[in-house]
């Protein structure tokens, strides 16, 4: 399998993913307590998410994901939006990326020594539909093919989009990692898995990582593993039980630390251990902005690099400023 990773590991020696495109979101003034999720913003304003994109570009990301991890044939059809229509959104967030991305290179291409940046078409969990947390805790209660039954329509179509790769993110279990790579398999184009991990050698379903590193790490269709939306004190140490276990590259970009309330639908402050990188916050377990709480993840990516990481970034509550210093600690 090809890996679209290739001409920036060559280039740069890495790839600098994007932050969380909902936290954004957020931030700029959406209440995005909605089973939709960013989904919702997709459908009321695209422009919104189009402008998301363009800041992570601005910042330095190399790959920017779509706002599809959350949009779903099954959620829209639960809002009473037919398959027509649902899959014009998740077209649309492909084409607001590719937009956004194909703006910026037109306007940087002459001035920079960066390569064009590449767009992930984003697939969430079965969890993320469920709009209930379980994307943290794996508990579905439904088998390998039921979910890869869920997954299969939004997935046809986000093959067959203009997006260069698909990005399976905060996979929780065995059992779905077995149906995404069926279908990473089947459509044939690039796909990464990242992982959902509560701690430093297990999914969140309870079943050991290498089990689903053996899963991706024998699909062709996979070209990269990884985690994501975990806490950052985990990283070195997941990174580097994913590179000892893959000839795959490998991925990383944690939240900012605490944990999830699926009730209320807000991310808590971080407290004690597992606290993240944020040195401070606009607001309690808001996202991460300024320089006071960007300073970390420069030291901290570098230390994910050496542990075997290939794709850096990340996720809930980590904004554009912690990805421009995480660049700039990359290329120096």
């Amino acid at each position: 399998m090809h890996s679209p990773f290739d001409p920036f590991l060559a280039a740069q020696g890495f790839v600098a993913l994007d932050g969380g495109l909902a936290s954004e979101l957020e931030h700029s003034g959406w209440d995005l307590n909605d089973p939709l999720w960013s989904a919702k913003v997709l459908l009321d304003d695209p422009g919104a998410v189009g402008a998301v994109h363009r800041t992570f570009l601005e910042a330095g990301a190399d790959c920017i994901v779509t706002a599809t991890y959350q949009a779903t044939f099954q959620g829209f059809a639960d809002r009473g939006i037919g398959d027509a229509e649902a899959e014009a959104a998740l077209l649309r967030a492909v084409e607001l990326a590719v937009g956004a991305r194909d703006e910026f290179w037109e306007r940087v291409q002459p001035v920079t020594r960066r390569l064009r940046p590449l767009v992930a078409a984003g697939v969430g969990p079965y969890g993320a539909y469920l709009a209930d947390g379980s994307e943290y805790r794996g508990d579905y209660g439904i088998g390998t093919d039921a979910l890869e039954a869920f997954h299969r329509r939004r997935w046809r179509a986000l093959a067959d989009s203009s997006a260069e790769l698909i990005a399976c993110e905060t996979i929780p279990s065995l059992p779905e990692t077995r149906a995404l790579a069926r279908l990473a398999d089947q459509f044939g184009k690039p796909t990464w898995i990242s992982f959902s991990c509560p701690d430093g050698v297990r999914l969140a379903d309870g079943a050991p990582l290498a089990d689903a590193v053996a899963v991706a790490d024998s699909a062709p269709g996979v070209f990269a593993v990884g985690v994501n939306c975990c806490a950052p004190e985990w990283v070195p140490g997941l990174v580097a039980a994913l590179a000892a276990s893959t000839r795959k590259a490998v991925v990383a970009y944690p939240n900012a630390g605490g944990a999830w309330d699926a009730k209320a639908k807000h991310w808590n402050a971080p407290t004690g251990p597992g606290s993240g990188l944020t040195a401070r916050s606009d607001a309690p377990g808001g996202p991460c902005h300024g320089d006071g709480c960007a300073s970390g993840w420069a030291s901290a990516c570098l230390e994910w690099l050496a542990s075997g990481a290939h794709a850096v970034g990340g996720c809930c509550r980590v904004g554009p400023a912690a990805i421009r210093r995480m660049r700039e600690a990359m290329e120096g």
